[in-house]
Parts: C-alpha cells; structure tokens; sequence
C-alpha cells in the first residue's frame, strides 16, 4: 500500500480509502453490521488507513458501525466524515426526503455544524476528527461564515484537517482563501472525468488532495454488471439512465477489448486496473466501497501498483469512444 501526504497536513494516507456509503445501507438495499465490520477489519489489516463516512449514510448508522469497527485502533487511522446534510432542523435548501419521512437540507450554518460534529463524535466514539469535509455546499450561509467555524473547530482540536466536497472551482477558491483547505472530495473515474478540466488542476497547484469517490462508476468499470443484472430495492442504479442495458453492453465491450489485456499485463482486475490508474496521478486518492471482506482485499491491491502513463492514456482514450 502505498501513502501520501492529505493535502498540506503531515498526515500520511493510503491511496485507497474505505468509502463507508454502502455500509449505511442507504440507497444500496439495506446492510448486515457483521458483514460490514468484518469487511472495514479486513481494509485495515490490507493497509488502508483512510475511512470515510458521513452522517447522511443512514442517518448516522454508517458512523457507528465504523465506531465500533475502529474501537482499540483509532489512533492508527485517518476518520474522515462530513456535515452539510441536516435533519435535526429546516434551515438552508431543501434537498431529499428519506424513505422514513425526514427532510434532508444542505445547511451549513455554524452552529449546525457545532451540532453536527457533537452527534458524530459520539457516534465514531472518538473525541477528534482527522478530516471534516462539507457534504454538499449551501448558497444559503456564506463560505467564509462556514470556513471560519471549521478553523475554529481546528484550533480547538476536534478537527486536524478541513475538506470540501461537490464543490465547483469558485467555492473551492473561496474556501482556500479564508483558511488551510486540504481535500476536495468529488466524484471522479474515467468515465465521470469533469473534474480533470478546472478542478483537478487547481487542486494540485494548491496542494489539496483530491478523494475520488465513486471512482469505479458504482460498479461500472467492474466489468462486473452485466447487462441482464437487475437492481432491487432501493438500489441508486435502478432507473437510471447510465445504467441501461444498452450502456452496460457499450461499457462492457471496451472493458474487454481495451481494460482486459492492460489488466493481464499489471497482473490485476478489471477494477483493480481502474482505480489504479486513477491513484497512479499525483495528489489523487480513490475511495472504494466496500461490502464484505473478499471485496476489501480486492480494492487494497490497487494501492500497490502503478500503472504507466502511456497505458492511462490508453484508458481516456478507450472510454472517450464511449457515447453514454
């Protein structure tokens, strides 16, 4: 596994990162605590020392099952969670409804946040946080009211580095202006890839570290949905356009005349290829979510290899054929 610096922090970080999403549950057909502890036990033993969470991923449930994952081991891991995403109060932009009935709002007032990183102290079990990024971002409150705070929360220890995610450029700058920005988190892989015009650059002439999440197309770049896989529940890929049979056939087929003889010659997956890749750039982590232990292992192998540019450029090239 390999690490690198979080922005401009002295903390060190694996390339590859647990995306705690699907262990809420939400949006991915439920979840089993004991599968899902067992699979955040098996990253860690694999060298993955970043985990990210947010309260949002079933309200609150993904926190505290990565709680009680990191109870007796936290000081050798780098936490990472959100605030932004509300439904203690009506304030901000009304953003989702959950299938329970609550009103999710983006609100980033100051002392929603206060409230916000309290409820996820004690849910994560631990009394800082080492990354606390903006879920979404709210035109409601003024970045520089939402940045001061975050600096404030650092001075005082509850917080070591500040992120943002879902930001555009203006929001990014705004943020590095008032205090030390060190992440951007946005979703990134070779095919959601609008990151690499503007934002990725700025990123690296300012050394904030950028976390992909989503950095296998939610299973896309797997190789792995097939085209007559059906999605049940409340399963986010159901319905959606990107996600139709005729996409699925399209991806599927440069995955295998393109992905398949570059994955042979690294000697990895479909989807270990992908996200190696993607970490091979400077400045750049992947966040895999993960299910269960053999998916854990599977992602931790990426961080191990670096792939050639030559060969990265022969995947933009391969998946800009693509008419999605």
């Amino acid at each position: 596994m390999r690490y690198i610096k979080l922005g401009k922090t002295d903390l060190e970080v694996s390339v590859i990162g647990l995306g705690a999403w699907a262990i809420g549950g939400w949006m991915w057909g439920g979840t089993n605590e004991s599968e899902s502890l067992k699979a955040i036990n098996a990253a860690i033993d694999t060298g993955i020392n970043l985990i990210d969470t947010a309260p949002a991923y079933g309200k609150g449930l993904s926190e505290e099952i990565v709680g009680k994952a990191i109870k007796g081991k936290r000081d050798n891991l780098i936490i990472a969670t959100k605030c932004g995403l509300v439904w203690h109060l009506d304030k901000g932009e009304f953003f989702f409804d959950y299938e329970s009935g609550e009103k999710v709002y983006r609100f980033l007032g100051p002392k929603s946040i206060r409230y916000e990183i309290e409820q996820s102290l004690s849910r994560l079990g631990t009394d800082y946080i080492d990354l606390y990024q903006t879920h979404w971002q709210d035109k409601t409150t003024p970045i520089e009211d939402t940045m001061e705070t975050l600096m404030d929360l650092k001075k005082e220890g509850k917080i070591r580095s500040i992120g943002a995610s879902n930001a555009d450029l203006k929001e990014l700058e705004q943020y590095n202006q008032v205090g030390q920005l060190d992440v951007d988190q946005e979703k990134y892989n070779f095919i959601d890839n609008e990151v690499e015009q503007e934002i990725l650059p700025w990123c690296k002439n300012n050394r904030v570290t950028m976390l992909a999440y989503s950095s296998l197309a939610k299973g896309l770049l797997t190789g792995k949905i097939t085209p007559d896989r059906e999605f049940k529940g409340d399963d986010l890929r159901k319905g959606n356009p990107r996600f139709s049979i005729e996409n699925r056939k399209k991806i599927n087929s440069v995955l295998i005349d393109e992905f398949e003889p570059l994955a042979e010659k690294y000697g990895l997956s479909l989807a270990q290829l992908s996200v190696a890749a993607l970490i091979s750039q400077d400045g750049v982590i992947a966040l895999c979510g993960i299910r269960n232990e053999k998916q854990a292992k599977e992602n931790a192998k990426a961080g191990d290899y670096l792939i050639e540019e030559s060969d990265i450029i022969k995947i933009r090239n391969a998946i800009a054929t693509l008419d999605l």
